[in-house]
């Protein structure tokens, strides 16, 4: 199945989004979002992006529309028609079998409420049969710092998501504790080694608040 993750390079945005930003709701120039966006469809055909929240909610759509869907993850079975999440630091999650594809927000809520394992078995229910994840680049265990109070919670239920940062403070691995939610539904992986935060072609909202972002797209 055909996919490819976006980086912040060869766009058309200013400073701070430049310049392959896609998102609309960050304060970047409409026109130059919309430039990137069409250069993005030129690419893949239609790209459908999503309104996200940090929910469990996802949407299974045979048609491109306009208006981007609330929710955090899309699930397709229509051949031709892209499917985008954008992240800048959350893992970009695309699930790939030969009938059905997603593309998957997932984020500290998004681990915790499980959306992932939602996502699959929506993907069985409508017919997938052997799912393959790719992960995207996003923030590495190492950058991400969190309060002690946060890295319990989110250890309670996803014990491999404990890390510490160079200084040894509390932080999260988001992408090992994925990981091992998608091992335990039997589903096979590729996860990219860059972490937003460190490598400069990503947008990270941890390192500059105000920026862009990246995006991972699947499509049949």
């Amino acid at each position: 199945m055909p996919e490819l993750f976006t980086d912040r390079r060869q766009g058309f945005s200013l400073a701070p989004f430049e310049s392959f930003n896609l998102a609309r709701h960050v304060g970047d120039d409409p026109v130059s979002v919309d430039r990137n966006r069409a250069f993005l469809t030129s690419m893949v055909g239609p790209v459908q992006f999503m309104n996200q929240v940090h929910g469990d909610n996802f949407q299974v759509i045979d048609s491109y529309s306009e208006i981007d869907p609330t929710c955090d993850a899309l699930i397709t079975t229509r051949q031709g028609l892209a499917l985008a999440v954008m992240v800048a630091d959350c893992i970009p999650l695309l699930l790939v079998s030969t009938t059905v594809v997603a593309a998957v927000h997932v984020g500290r809520k998004g681990l915790q409420n499980a959306i992932a394992s939602k996502v699959i078995d929506e993907m069985k229910r409508l017919g997938a049969g052997e799912i393959h994840a790719k992960l995207g680049a996003s923030i590495c265990g190492r950058c991400y710092e969190v309060s002690q109070a946060i890295q319990d919670e989110v250890c309670k239920t996803h014990p491999d998501a404990y890390s510490l940062t160079r200084e040894h403070t509390p932080s999260l691995d988001l992408p090992k504790a994925l990981i091992t939610v998608l091992v335990s539904q039997g589903i096979s992986y590729e996860a990219s080694p860059t972490c937003t935060l460190e490598d400069t072609h990503y947008f990270s909202y941890r390192q500059h608040n105000i920026t862009g972002r990246n995006a991972g797209v699947v499509w049949l």
